[in-house]
């Protein structure tokens, strides 16, 4: 039988502006509607950062609630919170939001150049990060960017000898990071556990060839206005909605089904 496709839509993300795509759904209303219109075109998974009255990033907890809440209200999505936030963001701000026990979370596991900036993720840190997910109960998305961070993903497992179902999205083409070679979903996939589930996550131009390689070779993937901005070259995409069809086109396109936030639920073991 087919594994489903589950689809993740990565909605807002810490970098884009206002400017960028006017279309970036800010409010917790924005993103209720944004939520329902992704779960209608067959997400599972929504992936959150939040922004201030202002449209700048925040770790604000209660931002965070409301977004929650909001989302929550208007659909049935697996919501994941962000722990990286913004380059500039602190330990305690990426650990806050974990107290409001979301189904979800990320944990980058290494440090990762990210264009001009670095993306930092030393081990005490991924520890403690984990540690927290864990003690919320919080399945965490391994989050690799070059392929030591599946050894440290690995490393953190098996020292906390946990046996939650192992998550993963390989993503590709950030500048200073694992580039998106035509091999890179399926070499990074070889090395995963073998029990485990991935998504992959193609940034820019990369989004499309990303999709298509996950889709054929058993993952799920992951899109979205953090990720993408372009429906096409040339032409912006209106809403996370079509971006979303896009990678629901692609999986059909390569026989899996997409699934449900129920059976993304299972699938995931949450």
């Amino acid at each position: 039988m087919t594994t489903p496709l589950i689809i993740t839509v990565a909605a807002v993300g810490a970098e884009l502006t206002l400017e960028q795509q006017p279309n970036l759904p800010i409010t917790p209303e924005q993103l209720a509607v944004d939520s329902a219109a992704c779960a209608e075109a067959g997400a599972s998974i929504y992936h959150l950062h939040v922004r201030d009255p202002e449209g700048r990033p925040t770790m604000d907890v209660e931002r965070f609630r409301a977004a929650h809440e909001a989302i929550r209200e208007a659909s049935d999505l697996i919501v994941q919170f962000t722990t990286g936030g913004a380059v500039s963001d602190g330990p305690e701000a990426r650990l806050a939001p974990l107290e409001l026990r979301p189904e979800m979370a990320t944990l980058t596991t290494g440090t990762v150049n990210f264009g001009d900036e670095v993306f930092l993720n030393p081990l005490p840190l991924i520890t403690r990060i984990y540690e927290r997910e864990l003690e919320v109960g919080v399945l965490p998305e391994f989050e690799i960017f070059d392929a030591g961070m599946i050894a440290t993903a690995d490393r953190v497992y098996r020292e906390y000898e946990s046996d939650h179902h192992r998550h993963y999205d390989l993503v590709l083409g950030v500048p200073g990071a694992m580039p998106a070679w035509s091999d890179s979903v399926q070499w990074l996939a070889s090395k995963l556990p073998e029990e485990a589930t991935w998504s992959a996550t193609g940034i820019g131009r990369n989004n499309q060839p990303v999709a298509v390689a996950a889709a054929s070779s058993g993952g799920h993937i992951r899109t979205g206005f953090e990720d993408v901005r372009y429906l096409e070259p040339g032409r912006l995409a209106t809403s996370n909605r079509e971006l979303v069809e896009q990678v629901a086109a692609i999986a059909t396109s390569n026989g899996r089904p997409i699934a449900t936030p129920e059976q993304a639920r299972n699938i995931l073991e949450l």
